[in-house]
């Protein structure tokens, strides 16, 4: 190993702090005694690069986690997360969530490198799902109940007035409560007899009206989801929302807010470092 690398490896850390810590370059400068042009430098030098890939942790996530969120629309960042340690095994930046051509791109690369998924927890994203069960056959897609119940309650609105959306309401703010086989079951049944008390009516609705139009999609979606809301209760691995993720974007735009005058051409590096170094 010649000294040029050497003196790299030992200027790693400062883009480290930068990367995980979302430092900046001034304040890396007063404790570091660079100046600022040589840790611009530095910071350039492993941003020409990608960080290695870790096969060996991709090949041992057996339940996934997979979820988006926007840094700048329309482009998002979207991740896979072993559910079972909480690390992140991938990102891919730029992204968009429903291009079924780059979730394939991305997903497809992961599986080639060993990915072999029995399970994964989402959202509803219709082009997500059809990547996964293409590129799994067999796959558990566990819905995230936690987008559920937000979407169905924002639908559903505060403070309804119809008594079917106030019966529906309940039933969405039930949803992550469940915990055991019986009470999936009650939740089954009274969704049930709800659609058989107010489905045909709802269905009726008029689409131009915006109240009743969310409701007829809060219904809709329910009803779409139901067949893989519970693969949780019958397999411990399988989480049943996707909050794991949620604290992990709450990190990366907190240290990416300091680096958003980073070049475009940058921040694709930044990502992949960023989960690279920044695993939970």
């Amino acid at each position: 190993m010649n000294n040029k690398t050497n003196k790299h490896k030992r200027e790693f850390v400062w883009f480290r702090r930068w990367v995980e810590q979302g430092h900046t370059i001034s304040h890396l400068s007063s404790i570091s005694k660079h100046s600022t042009r040589k840790l611009h430098y530095i910071i350039d030098h492993w941003l020409n690069q990608e960080p290695p890939t870790k096969k060996a942790k991709i090949a041992r996530c057996r339940y996934g986690i997979f979820d988006g969120t926007f840094l700048h629309r329309p482009d998002s960042v979207i991740v896979i997360m072993d559910a079972q340690d909480h690390t992140v095994i991938a990102s891919n930046y730029p992204a968009r969530e429903n291009s079924a051509k780059q979730l394939n791109s991305f997903l497809g690369g992961l599986k080639e490198q060993g990915l072999s998924l029995e399970s994964v927890t989402l959202d509803g994203n219709p082009s997500a799902i059809r990547t996964f069960r293409q590129l799994w056959p067999g796959i558990t897609i566990q819905r995230c109940l936690v987008h559920i119940q937000r979407q169905g309650i924002m639908w559903c609105r505060a403070k309804p007035q119809m008594e079917p959306a106030k019966k529906l309401r309940e039933l969405f703010v039930r949803t992550t409560y469940i915990r055991t086989q019986q009470q999936r079951e009650t939740f089954v049944r009274d969704l049930e007899q709800w659609e058989n008390k107010y489905g045909d009516v709802i269905d009726n609705f008029p689409s131009s009206h915006k109240v009743l139009s969310d409701l007829k999609r809060a219904r809709s979606m329910i009803l779409k989801a139901l067949p893989d809301m519970f693969y949780y209760l019958n397999d411990s691995n399988i989480p049943f929302s996707t909050n794991s993720l949620e604290g992990y974007f709450s990190r990366v735009k907190w240290a990416y807010r300091n680096h958003r005058g980073l070049a475009k051409h940058k921040r694709i590096n930044y990502f992949k470092w960023y989960t690279f170094l920044k695993q939970i």
